[in-house]
């Protein structure tokens, strides 16, 4: 039966490689949204948990991770310091751009000094940002073909000369100085918040309160809470990762089912000889789903390879992260060989209640 499965297959290489291809990309598609979703929360948490400042103080309505704005005066920092409990408060202007044909890239305007000893942050290469046109990178990016000395794009087309290359990552890959980013942005003294260190972190909530005591009006939050993961920060993703994972069994169902269905018409003469010669109902459904079954779990293989080689090339031209989990690996495994088995039960009864007389007689 197994070598029967295997020469229809090879005596329709067309058909089966566009039935491999369909079921393929349901599988690449699950792969590859569901692995950019994983590697981007990752990288977010990853770099946020580098930064050691336990409150945030900002403006009221101000977006947590993709606000662009910077209307926080710096001047906030002296009263600040002032506070019973605060140790530093560095300034930080958060600012998202454009970066490269598609995509959304960040950069930071800190004051490097306070900002590197604040987070425990050390320069591996080259020297802090002074000048306006300076910048400095993390290894992350710098591994993108960036070294020091070499430029990077940033507010459109303007070029920045990479002067240093710091560890670990922490906040944005990129950072200017603070007054280098005032300017480009057109905001003398201002911010879009002020990372706060505690003199002793266990007593951040009471911090916390003294500093909306004395600071009424504006927004004070705890740094865990400032940076949430990207299913948090985008509430439909889960809910758009369940539709995507249904489509993809749908498309691969459909896939399997139009292959099978045009496999029995052209075979109609052939499943008419095996019924004559005592072939069961049993027999041919077994045999037809094993087909799908081989395509389903060929579609699979190729599907996997296809979804690690696009994540490869979208990293290298884009930096976007992707990290494909086990759970999500095997969701789009019982997408492939679920969905193929069932697209091929209804071609498969439909050939089992074939009239072997009308099959036989089918030209």
């Amino acid at each position: 039966m197994d070598s029967l499965v295997v020469s229809n297959i090879r005596q329709r290489p067309l058909r089966s490689a566009i039935s491999v291809l369909g079921v393929a990309l349901g599988v690449a598609l699950v792969m590859l949204f569901t692995g950019l979703a994983r590697g981007m929360s990752d990288d977010l948490q990853r770099r946020s948990s580098n930064v050691r400042a336990e409150i945030i103080f900002t403006r009221p309505g101000s977006s947590q991770t993709t606000s662009t704005s910077a209307n926080l005066s710096t001047k906030y920092v002296e009263r600040l310091l002032q506070i019973e409990g605060v140790e530093a408060a560095v300034p930080v202007i958060r600012h998202f751009y454009a970066s490269g044909s598609f995509g959304v890239d960040q950069v930071e305007g800190v004051d490097w000094d306070s900002f590197a000893k604040m987070n425990n942050i050390r320069l591996m290469q080259g020297t802090a940002p002074r000048a306006a046109d300076e910048i400095v990178i993390d290894e992350t990016k710098a591994s993108r073909n960036h070294p020091v000395g070499s430029t990077v794009k940033v507010f459109g087309d303007k070029p920045y000369r990479v002067v240093g290359i710091y560890a670990p990552e922490s906040g944005a890959r990129a950072k200017l100085s603070l007054a280098a980013m005032q300017d480009a942005l057109e905001a003398p003294g201002k911010c879009s918040y002020i990372f706060i260190k505690c003199k002793n972190p266990s007593e951040q909530i009471a911090v916390a309160k003294r500093i909306n005591e004395q600071l009424p009006g504006n927004k004070v939050q705890f740094t865990r809470e400032f940076f949430p993961s990207v299913e948090a920060s985008i509430p439909g993703l889960t809910i758009f990762m369940r539709v995507l994972v249904i489509l993809a069994a749908i498309v691969s169902a459909l896939v399997v089912m139009l292959a099978m269905h045009t496999t029995i018409t052209e075979r109609t003469r052939e499943i008419g000889i095996l019924k004559a010669m005592g072939a069961s109902r049993t027999y041919i459904i077994s045999e037809i789903e094993r087909e799908a079954l081989l395509i389903s779990a060929l579609g699979l293989v190729v599907g996997f390879v296809l979804a690690a080689l696009a994540g490869f090339a979208i990293h290298k031209m884009t930096g976007l992260i992707f990290e494909f989990g086990g759970w999500w690996a095997l969701v789009a495994a019982l997408i492939g060989l679920g969905g193929g088995a069932l697209g091929a039960l209804y071609p498969a009864a439909r050939a089992a209640n074939l009239d072997p007389v009308n099959a036989l007689a089918y030209e």
